[in-house]
């Protein structure tokens, strides 16, 4: 048996001691470490940007009084990596690596699989570099029929991570796909981050090419716009999560954690960068009709779901809106996602549509306060 005692002081993480049951102490790996503080840190600090919003406050819906349909006829079922989900719901790229990762990925994994969401595993680079907590990635057995998508650091590439790297990944977690995250600014702000992005686009081309799985793009919270969507897309990249600014801000989290005074000042000067969801999925939309598109980044109710479909998202993903339920319990994570899904049903209900496809075409819309009924 194992005993996990964890020392925190007001800011800073200090460490994590792991005693066997024969009084052995062995710290933890710095990438392990690193793990759980980001969690702390996402549940019990105020880590969203300032002064900055999804932009999904500028569309509304126009109620349809007449509807004409019953509500139990209303469907949210799609595909996601030719495999069905009932809801058009993503359980975003949160944790893993840790502890306290194990617990919530599995609370995760086990409700996406009863609500039949897709599930994302948090950065696998942990995987490759410790041989702490690997179960906190092998979620297939508690999610047997979703899609598992697997997530790398695209910067890694230029760490020494190549094919085979990601290969093993996807093996190690019978991942349905690969999701490469784009996360410059908080590699800047991150003690010890990685900082050579150049060349990448060549090296993301590559593992699209030779990867036996699709190979998606996400970022973590800045946003992906249509110009840079386009030119992943041209190198085989099969999906965009554009991620954008709205929700969690990783620059704010790692100016919490970092011992850099420079990077702790720095990072505050960017507590309004990113571009807004809205803005990210029209621009990626324009640029590509028919890439499958996830929008996260803030999403926190059905609604927002709804406003985000209309205007072309295929997917939503959840992420910290999901992230306390999930240090709890199943049941709690059941809770949030059976809200979400009403709320999106309640909507389709309310403008008088049965269907995702329907919900994509309404006009029953304000965007700007301008009626699409009226064009």
């Amino acid at each position: 048996m194992r005993n996990t005692q964890c020392y925190w002081n007001a800011r800073l993480f200090i460490g994590i001691v792991l005693t066997t049951n024969k009084g052995v102490i062995i710290m933890e790996p710095e990438i392990n470490k690193r793990k759980t503080e980001h969690i702390r840190l996402c549940l019990e600090e105020n880590v969203e940007g300032v002064n900055m919003s999804t932009g999904l406050e500028g569309i509304s819906f126009i109620h349809n009084a007449l509807p004409e349909i019953d509500f139990n006829d209303i469907s949210t079922e799609t595909s996601f990596l030719q495999k069905k989900l009932l809801a058009p719901f993503l359980v975003s790229s949160m944790t893993g690596g840790s502890a306290l990762a194990t617990e919530i990925n599995q609370n995760l994994a086990i409700a996406a699989e009863e609500k039949q969401w897709a599930f994302a595993l948090g950065s696998t680079r942990a995987l490759l570099e410790s041989d702490a907590h690997r179960d906190s990635f092998v979620v297939r057995k508690h999610a047997p029929t979703i899609p598992v998508i697997a997530n790398l650091g695209a910067v890694q590439l230029n760490y020494g991570y190549g094919v085979d790297a990601c290969k093993k990944i996807v093996e190690e977690t019978e991942a349905d796909s690969l999701v490469l995250h784009l996360n410059s600014l908080q590699e800047i702000v991150q003690d010890g981050g990685d900082l050579n992005f150049k060349n990448l686009l060549s090296k993301i081309e590559k593992i699209c090419r030779d990867l036996q799985v699709p190979v998606g793009v996400k970022e973590v919270g800045f946003g992906i716009d249509g110009t840079v969507a386009k030119k992943l897309h041209d190198v085989g990249i099969h999906y965009i999560d554009v991620a954008g600014a709205g929700g969690t801000s990783w620059s704010q989290v790692e100016k919490l954690r970092t011992e850099d005074p420079l990077r702790e000042v720095a990072a505050e000067a960017f507590n309004d960068w990113g571009t807004p969801t809205k803005d990210c999925i029209v621009s990626v939309r324009e640029k590509l009709p028919e890439v499958p598109l996830v929008a996260s980044g803030g999403m926190k109710t059905g609604v927002d779901a709804a406003k985000a479909i209309t205007i072309g998202a295929n997917l939503i993903g959840y992420a910290r809106q999901l992230l306390e339920a999930a240090t709890i319990s199943v049941d709690e994570v059941l809770k949030e996602m059976e809200r979400i899904e009403f709320e999106l049903k309640m909507t389709m209900f309310g403008v008088g549509v049965k269907s995702l496809d329907d919900l994509q075409a309404t006009k029953r819309l304000k965007i700007m306060g301008k009626s699409l009924l009226d064009e």
